[in-house]
């Protein structure tokens, strides 16, 4: 049966407009061509149902792929409806992938799609958010049986799997692929960093340079989005709740205060956090006319669209994924993609090739968690796997770095004066 056939999809006459998306984000990811090709000879997925619930886009579509070259049968659903992208999506149906997903989605569809997702019955799966996760144990806790484990892409779902892991409810394994060194200081920084500020300027082709940019959350995608709103020239405030961060963002040269404080002087007020209602009425009732709201977290609940909507005495759509709210007084806030990530549902994503990284990450810890036996929980990634990314990664910039010789191994290892 040809994938098509049980796929629910919106339009597979969009394949190949996706086809060209994916072969240009495929020509620059050298690390998934690499793994690729060692797939197809070593086969590590044959056999094997695999699950992805990730943004639905060309560099996802790469993964997909490649997991697909190593004998998987995969199957994908999208982790947020406004992210899909429907081209992407035919074209992976039109190259064997099995897929449930289209932009757009609402909460039951969604819903819908991530069940279609658990009845693919997948030996393994990769999720974004922890939904997938948290939705095969909560109505099929009696298939998790079936799946040796998984990966987690973000904070957020690192997050609900360790709490899942604490209340003894995780019954699988799953590698935080998240918090792997070449994972979060490069596509949380670099990658979030500069996409969320092409998501905000595509969206809203408003200057930066000269307005105050306030960045809720100091995490590793908080210091990217600081560090490139300073770089195009904004001035920038940090809001934490967290001393050490906070004392962090002060030395990096950014002030620091708190929320309601922040939003009264916010040209541009992004919330980073993973956590939600962070900036709530107190902030929003301050807000400067005309401020521009966007949420780099991965739910919509960072900002209270709740309380947005109860001090708007009217609402419009502006502009594509932009919506208006104006306050009694006659203030404008405007809400960049109904509160959901903006940078890949205004956008298309991290950079290309940032997300080789993450995706080859996310490759071989499928891999190891289906070769290795794991007691269910939530483990880290092999440090050399890390370290196998990142030397592949440089070779592929063509840099070279130093070796540590005999003696200097044995000095570090030893107590000893003499080592």
């Amino acid at each position: 049966m040809h994938p098509l056939d049980d796929s629910l999809i919106r339009d597979i006459s969009l394949a190949p407009e996706g086809n060209l998306k994916i072969d240009w984000a495929a020509a620059h990811m050298p690390l998934l061509d690499r793994l690729r090709e060692q797939f197809q000879r070593e086969r590590p997925f044959a056999g094997r149902r695999i699950a992805i619930c990730l943004h639905l886009e060309a560099k996802t579509a790469c993964l997909a792929l490649t997991v697909q070259a190593g004998g998987g049968e995969v199957a994908v659903a999208a982790s947020n409806p406004l992210s899909t992208q429907d081209d992407v999506v035919a074209a992976l149906v039109d190259r064997g992938v099995t897929a449930f997903a289209w932009h757009g989605a609402t909460s039951k569809e969604y819903e819908m799609h991530l069940r279609r997702l658990l009845d693919f019955r997948p030996h393994a799966l990769i999720d974004d958010g922890g939904d997938l996760v948290a939705l095969l144990h909560r109505e099929r806790p009696e298939q998790a049986a079936e799946v040796a484990g998984g990966c987690e892409e973000t904070t957020t779902g690192i997050l609900r799997l360790r709490a899942m892991a604490a209340e003894g409810a995780l019954r699988f394994p799953m590698l935080a692929v998240n918090d792997a060194l070449c994972k979060h200081l490069f596509d949380n920084r670099y990658g979030t960093g500069q996409s969320v500020w092409d998501g905000i300027m595509r969206t809203t082709n408003l200057v930066v340079a000269g307005k105050t940019a306030v960045v809720v959350g100091y995490g590793w995608c908080g210091k990217g989005v600081a560090r490139r709103a300073q770089g195009l020239g904004a001035r920038v405030i940090v809001c934490e709740v967290d001393p050490v961060r906070a004392l962090e963002a002060a030395m990096d040269g950014y002030e620091v205060m708190p929320v309601v404080d922040a939003a009264k002087e916010a040209d541009f007020l992004i919330t980073v956090t993973g956590n939600r209602d962070c900036v709530t009425r107190p902030a929003l009732q301050v807000l400067k006319d005309g401020a521009v709201l966007a949420n780099a977290g991965h739910f919509d609940v960072e900002i209270s669209k709740l309380d947005l909507a109860d001090l708007a005495v009217r609402v419009r759509t502006v502009r594509r994924n932009v919506e208006e709210y104006t306050f009694a007084d006659g203030r404008r806030a405007y809400l960049l993609a109904e509160g959901r990530l903006v940078n890949l549902a205004a956008g298309d994503g991290h950079p290309v090739e940032v997300m080789d990284m993450t995706f080859a990450l996310q490759a071989l810890a499928l891999r190891e968690v289906l070769h290795n036996k794991y007691p269910p929980g939530v483990h880290p990634m092999p440090p050399a796997l890390d370290r196998l990314v990142a030397r592949m990664r440089l070779d592929s910039l063509g840099v070279r770095i130093d070796e540590l010789t005999p003696e200097q191994q044995r000095y570090l290892h030893s107590w000893r004066a003499d080592a």
